[in-house]
């Protein structure tokens, strides 16, 4: 795509933005919003249970993850968790459920309409342990040295500066502490049409990069025990409409790794 870093943080901030303000639950497709049951099959499709999507406040699954990053995160009671990329909330109250009384969440996310769904929704669901923060993945409002796990899932893509954002999570982590991230990388290019699009844009296609600079990213942030837990075919099809060309090239991958 050929624009600079803030034009694609706005077309991202736009995007979902009005998936936010849309009634009921949306995925990435536009042809989808409003559809509830679209959203929870999607759920299922990259691994939440039906008792998971069932225990936390329906607004929160918007249909936009591409994993289960929860599912891989091991958490324990008295976890201090970062969600990167929080959205509606429906990671960091899945992450909250899991870390009790004693832990805590923190979801950060740049776009205000997020934000307020994620807020609307704790306040509802009696969330006393998850915050909600306005920033930025690339600079957090994070202290140093604070976090056990940082989750996110589907976000890290989107970002022009992806070694920034690695960067950040190991700045904010404890030593010892971890990154269990779903992503969306490509296994080969993607045609230029649909680097272009701004639905591929919003919908975690056209700022997807190859798998092995992902983990470079990550490797020269200082993290070491670098692994892919799990790789899967993404299928384009069942998520956009009019994005041909793109079969094979996008792979969902779940990603661990650590500050030692």
């Amino acid at each position: 795509m050929n624009k600079n870093a803030k034009d694609i943080k706005q077309i991202v901030k736009e995007g979902y933005g009005k998936i936010a303000r849309a009634a009921g639950s949306c995925c990435q497709a536009a042809s989808c919003c409003g559809n509830a049951n679209l959203a929870k099959d999607i759920g299922k499709v990259v691994g939440y249970s039906d008792e998971e999507m069932n225990a936390v406040p329906q607004n929160s699954n918007l249909g936009l993850g591409c994993g289960n990053p929860v599912a891989i995160a091991s958490l324990k009671e008295g976890d201090v968790v970062l969600d990167l990329g929080s959205g509606a909330g429906f990671d960091a109250f899945l992450a909250a459920q899991r870390v009790g009384k004693s832990g805590r969440v923190i979801g950060v996310d740049m776009t205000p309409e997020m934000l307020k769904k994620a807020r609307d929704n704790a306040e509802k669901g009696g969330y006393k342990n998850v915050e909600f923060r306005s920033g930025e993945i690339e600079k957090l409002p994070v202290e140093d040295n604070s976090i056990d796990v940082i989750i996110s899932n589907c976000v890290i893509n989107l970002s022009p500066d992806k070694k920034a954002v690695f960067k950040e999570a190991y700045r904010v982590l404890k030593s010892g502490g971890r990154i269990m991230v779903s992503d969306l990388v490509l296994v080969k290019d993607l045609p230029n049409d649909i680097k272009e699009s701004v639905e591929a844009y919003v919908g975690c296609l056209a700022g997807a990069i190859k798998r092995d600079e992902y983990l470079k990213f990550i490797t020269i942030a200082g993290f070491q025990e670098v692994r892919i837990i799990s790789q899967s075919n993404y299928s384009v099809d069942a998520m956009f409409e009019n994005l041909k060309g793109a079969d094979g090239a996008v792979a969902s991958i779940k990603v661990s790794a650590v500050k030692k």
